[in-house]
């Protein structure tokens, strides 16, 4: 059996590892168009950061380890023009030699990944205009910062790519300012947990400039202009394009292939495109979301290889399937990390499920072992059957290990009143008893046993103010005294049960503290005493952060400072 792989990288490289595993005596070719055959493409942004020093470690395998160790043919700079289905045969074009040539296949692996998305501006093609994809565009990146010394940059873009080279490019002295036309970063995210990411950007000297339109670019002797709809232009000494990546498909078109969302390569869960013996892996192709079972554009390295080595297995008899993607990811920026997995408000509502979701702020270990920190946990379940549905997490410590126990609890398909009985390792460097995934469950087992009743910091504006309701916040006075939201009237926890007489029960009362922790409790506090109760969900905490984006501090789950 002769197999031939177009790219390598993350899906390609796995599986054409995985067929040899699997079957010694096949013939393996892997034609790759750039000059590096497996990278680690997650780690450029930090090579051009001078984090990672050495560049042969963003080389995971090179076409003589894949020799020596495989018996693979790695052929690089190499690039395939056009598929022969019927003949099945490929093209390739030598790019070094302009030497042209035909290859056989018994089976196809198409993995050419994607490409970033370059619109069609004036000025796009400056030298001073970049794009970060793949080891060559580090390498001229990095040259042109250790040559020229930039101390300026626009970044046009704010996903993944473009927060990590800003963090780097910021670390390495360059003011940076990021344009982009939605008006938050990290679609990922909601808004109102992107406003932790704009804070803490802001916070380390970051511009941005969201809801603007990029309009094109101009050269202005040894700086580069951008332009932009509606305001002036911004002067910088580069510009990175990170508008998002596209599906690199023109081959699988031009061979008839059946293509699907955005131009993406349609594959079953097999990895088997519409033509027999060809299989197509990674950024290319689209996927199922594991969630909302609808087609989804996921690109993200896990995915990729878990698809290779599926494609992989089927070639060589198997039955292995792919069940989907649920976008798992995690960001690091500056002292931040940032995670999702799932789907977030805004999916929800346009695949049309009924949803709720619980914020909560809380320790990322045990609040009395030095060094914890605040987290920020917004988790969203269905409402009819309580399947969890996504998360999201913003925090300084313990993020990954949350955001990895809620991507597997719906990879499970747990539901929400499950997480309370996950048994979760704890000491007090590390976690605390009841752990925040635990947490979670407990506020939702709340909610849905009707213990509790919330509302949300964007119903905050509309409460009533007429004297129809009662408003109160169950703070401290020093902490009501530093800020507080309007017309919210200061009764401390500590204090409440003592100044009951001066509520109407005839009245609503909808309660504020600084995370929720407090008004949770001042409300079971006020039900039982006959009192209608609603507590604002996430606190002061979390509609400070979204109105004024200002991160959260405290390590305490209550949100208290010490004096």
């Amino acid at each position: 059996m002769k197999v031939v792989i177009v790219g390598g990288v993350a899906g390609g490289a796995s599986a054409a590892a995985r067929i040899r595993r699997l079957d010694e005596h096949a013939q393996i070719v892997m034609i790759e168009r750039s000059g590096y055959v497996s990278y680690a493409n997650c780690g450029l942004p930090y090579y051009v950061g001078g984090v990672i020093v050495d560049r042969d470690e963003l080389t995971l395998q090179t076409p003589e380890s894949f020799w020596d160790r495989f018996r693979i043919d790695a052929r690089v700079r190499q690039e395939v023009t056009a598929i022969d289905p019927e003949g099945k045969t490929v093209t390739v074009h030598v790019l070094d030699s302009g030497k042209v040539y035909t290859e056989t296949y018994d089976k196809l692996i198409l993995a050419p990944g994607a490409k970033p998305t370059v619109p069609a501006l004036s000025g796009v093609d400056s030298e001073r205009v970049f794009t970060l994809r793949t080891v060559e565009d580090t390498l001229r990146i990095r040259r042109f910062v250790e040559d020229q010394k930039p101390k300026t940059a626009v970044l046009a873009g704010g996903g993944f790519i473009g927060l990590e080279m800003a963090e780097n490019l910021v670390e390495m002295g360059v003011s940076v300012t990021i344009v982009q036309r939605p008006k938050q970063l990290l679609a990922p995210l909601d808004a109102d947990m992107a406003s932790f990411v704009h804070a803490e950007m802001r916070r380390h000297g970051v511009a941005l400039r969201l809801g603007e339109t990029v309009t094109g670019f101009r050269q202005d002797g040894d700086s580069v202009l951008t332009l932009l709809e509606g305001s002036e232009p911004l002067h910088s000494d580069m510009v990175l394009l990170a508008i998002g990546v596209t599906p690199d498909t023109h081959l699988a078109k031009d061979a008839g292939l059946r293509l699907g969302i955005r131009g993406s390569i349609a594959v079953n869960e097999r990895m088997e495109t519409s033509v027999p013996d060809i299989y197509a892996v990674g950024d290319a192709v689209e996927v199922t979301h594991f969630v909302t079972g609808q087609k989804a554009l996921i690109s993200l390295a896990g995915p990729a290889n878990k698809q290779g080595r599926i494609a992989a297995d089927n070639i060589c008899g198997g039955n292995s399937r792919f069940h989907g993607s649920q976008g798992s990811s995690v960001l690091k920026l500056f002292d931040l990390t940032a995670a999702s997995t799932g789907i977030n408000e805004k999916t929800a509502k346009a695949a049309g499920i009924a949803y709720e979701k619980v914020v909560l702020f809380p320790a990322s270990h045990a609040s009395y072992y030095p060094g914890a920190q605040s987290l920020t946990m917004k988790v969203l379940y269905e409402k009819e059957t309580l399947r969890l549905l996504g998360a999201q997490i913003v925090g300084r410590e313990g993020v990954d290990k949350r955001i990895d126990v809620l991507a597997t609890a719906i990879r499970a398909g747990m539901t929400a009143l499950e997480l309370r009985e996950l048994d979760l390792a704890y000491a007090p460097p590390y976690s605390s008893a009841k752990d925040p995934v635990n947490m979670a469950g407990f506020m939702i087992e709340d909610l849905e046993s009707g213990k509790v009743h919330q509302f949300h910091w964007d119903e905050v504006d509309d409460l009533p103010r007429d004297g129809s309701a009662a408003l109160l916040d169950v703070r401290t006075a020093w902490e009501y005294q530093r800020g507080h939201l309007d017309g919210f009237r200061n009764i401390p926890l500590d204090d409440l049960r003592e100044h009951l007489d001066e509520l109407d029960r005839s009245k609503p009362v909808y309660v504020n503290c600084q995370t929720g922790l407090r008004s949770y409790l001042a409300c079971r506090l006020l039900t039982q005493y006959g009192f209608a109760c609603a507590h604002l969900a996430g606190g002061y905490s979390f509609y400070q952060a979204v109105m004024k984006e200002r991160l959260a501090q405290s390590p305490y789950p209550c949100g208290m400072e010490k004096l």
